[in-house]
């Protein structure tokens, strides 16, 4: 079963610290802080990182569900708007997912109805749908 990696340093408090996000491939890495999780500032958060993770998922489960089905598809593009409300408990509330796909020879109800099942048969909508999550810290020095 792969494990897969990603790596986060935060240094200072929540409003003037800074921190990093490093994918364990190497495929990323980049700043984040409250400016850009919060209000409008150069870099990523979270939510944003979450939202290309979702993404990337449902395309590649819709792409796979629409050729088992004999529609291998030219393209698929998926957007996913993360929406993350500032309450007293900062929460992610809603997850967007919008789809445009070119795919040969199918009609727009199948379309529709292999999107709807893609989007539940996607491990990371699933995994928002609720996982265990553990935890192991440590206090360094």
């Amino acid at each position: 079963m792969p494990v897969r990696k990603a790596n986060a340093q935060w240094q200072g408090d929540l409003k003037s610290g800074k921190g990093n996000m490093a994918l364990g491939s190497g495929a990323y890495e980049g700043q984040f802080s409250y400016k850009t999780r919060f209000e409008e500032g150069n870099g990523t958060n979270p939510e944003e990182l979450l939202g290309a993770a979702h993404a990337g998922c449902f395309s590649m489960q819709f792409s796979a569900m629409l050729a088992a089905d004999g529609h291998t598809p030219d393209s698929i593009q998926t957007e996913a708007k993360v929406h993350f409300s500032l309450d007293d408990t900062p929460t992610i509330t809603q997850i967007d997912l919008i789809c445009h796909g070119k795919v040969p020879g199918i009609d727009e109800e199948t379309f529709r109805q292999t999107a709807n099942k893609a989007k539940d048969a996607c491990p990371v909508s699933r995994l928002f749908k609720g996982a265990e999550i553990t935890l192991t810290a440590a206090l360094d020095g």
